[in-house]
């Protein structure tokens, strides 16, 4: 069974990407912090890393440091689709691919099954 690991705080989008990940028969490993989040990971089940730009967190710098300590992982990431500096911040850190929320909620489904067929026609594209 394919794992994710999500860096998520915001409680509403927590139980829809359980309810998700149940539909699909994914495991979601829900975390709220950068320490719980190295942790997930360090486990070395996941196979996809999603990462809620505006989690209270500090998401930018725990990805930093993820990609620094050899994480490679793919990272996934998702904010509101007008941080576009956000996002150019986001793909510098490590992250594989930013989204706008509402992309990333429409796919959530083939995301955590990993059978999106184009996964970059939904990126956030900095200006």
């Amino acid at each position: 069974m394919r794992t994710v690991v999500a860096l998520v705080d915001d409680l509403l989008f927590q139980s829809k990407l359980a309810a998700t990940a149940r539909q699909v028969r994914v495991t979601l490993k829900m975390v709220t912090s950068p320490q719980a989040l190295a942790e997930a990971i360090a486990a070395g089940d996941a196979s996809l890393l999603i990462v809620d730009l505006n989690a209270r967190s500090n998401p930018i710098e725990a990805v930093e440091q993820l990609r620094a300590a050899g994480c490679a992982l793919p990272i996934l990431a998702f904010l509101s689709h007008v941080q576009v500096e956000l996002a150019e911040r986001a793909h510098a850190a490590g992250c594989d691919e930013v989204m706008p929320r509402s992309k990333f909620t429409q796919n959530l489904a083939a995301i955590l099954t990993g059978t999106d067929p184009h996964p970059q026609a939904r990126g956030v594209t900095p200006s």
